[in-house]
């Protein structure tokens, strides 16, 4: 086993799914996360990485307090939490949307203060202080989309990739804000510690990025 290693905190789920094979093309053993089973860390006795698989917002906390020194994880989840990490690369996946929708009789014009659900209060909050409109915000956990159909808010601040889930719901986008891609975040301590082997890693993932990149754009 490597006798230097850094911890890579992944974020499980679509992340995890998106994420795992761009490591692959880059050179990286993840067979143990193709077989994960219940298990959450993952040791490579051939490389010095080992992964954490977390959920989003727990992978900004394990880099805010040193238990990972790399984490993978979506730019809506870096904004929501204010991460203070260093941010080096944008990996080109999870590729969505932040959008203001609602029922197809809201008017987003009108004079009144307006309710508005999301899982995201900070970054709802700056869009409508950007535009100088009052709202009040209500955190929702579960299904964004009930706020408006049940009435406990006039409109929603979510992520959509499509636009599918809000049109089965007969849903209108109204307006779009800022973009959301998974990013690589390090812990900055992390980075003078360990500037080689996280160094070694970015560049070989970059390069599977750009190649992937190259590609779409033909």
């Amino acid at each position: 086993m490597p006798e230097e290693r850094i911890k890579i905190a992944l974020t499980k789920g679509r992340v995890e799914q998106q994420v795992v094979p761009l490591l692959e093309a880059a050179g990286i053993d993840c067979q143990q996360l193709r077989n994960k089973q219940r298990r959450l860390i993952f040791d490579s006795d051939t490389q010095p990485y080992q992964f954490i698989l977390a959920k989003g917002p727990d992978v900004t906390t394990f880099l805010e307090r040193g238990a990972a020194d790399i984490g993978i994880v979506g730019s809506d989840i870096l904004t929501e939490h204010q991460s203070s990490q260093y941010e080096l690369m944008d990996l080109g996946v999870g590729v969505c949307q932040f959008v203001l929708a609602s029922t197809a009789d809201f008017d987003p014009q009108a004079p009144r203060r307006k309710i508005i659900g999301t899982k995201y209060p900070r970054i709802t909050q700056r869009y409508f202080d950007q535009l100088g409109r009052d709202v009040e915000i209500i955190k929702i956990e579960g299904s964004v989309e009930l706020a408006p159909l049940t009435g406990l808010a006039d409109a929603i601040v979510d992520i959509t990739e499509t636009g599918t889930t809000l049109r089965e719901n007969h849903l209108k986008i109204y307006d779009y804000l800022q973009p959301v891609s998974t990013r690589l975040v390090v812990n900055r301590l992390a980075l003078k510690q360990h500037q080689r082997l996280i160094y070694q890693f970015v560049d070989q993932l970059a390069e599977v990025v750009s190649k992937s990149s190259k590609e779409l754009a033909k």
